[in-house]
């Protein structure tokens, strides 16, 4: 039996601010989704500073996973484009919703993840195919 392969806690916790920042809320019949960087971007520099210090957060996690260092500042990249776009009087705003530097951070952090561990993952997936395969009578 092979060892079980499940994301970091911190990952998951990356995953979960990343939504509540960027995507939580859906706006109906647009499919358009936005979070707390939007509404709280809404505060004239001052809700950019504090969603900057979320977004440094998730970095942050980011390290404690032990990410390279070129791929967290990939992460700092995204968040300074973030910012600076959102300092444009409604520029920002409309950047807010369409650009979501917290999620394609966090997809940084995933993909990174599961290239560490690729072989685990593989090596579980084909344990579970077999186990359904012999379930199955295959």
């Amino acid at each position: 039996m092979t060892e079980t392969v499940q994301a970091p806690k911190v990952l998951l916790e990356a995953q979960k601010l990343a939504n509540l920042t960027d995507s939580k809320i859906r706006i109906p019949f647009l499919g358009i989704r936005l979070g707390l960087d939007f509404l709280v971007g809404l505060i004239p520099i001052v809700g950019d500073i504090i969603m900057v210090a979320v977004s440094i957060s998730i970095v942050a996690m980011a390290k404690s996973m032990k990410v390279p260092k070129a791929l967290r500042i990939a992460m700092l990249k995204n968040i300074g484009v973030d910012f600076l776009l959102g300092l444009i009087p409604f520029v920002g705003d409309l950047v807010d919703i369409f650009y979501k530097s917290n999620q394609k951070n966090v997809r940084i952090m995933e993909k990174w993840w599961v290239s560490q561990n690729h072989q685990l993952i593989q090596a579980n997936s084909q344990q579970a195919l077999q186990e359904w395969e012999k379930s199955q009578g295959i």
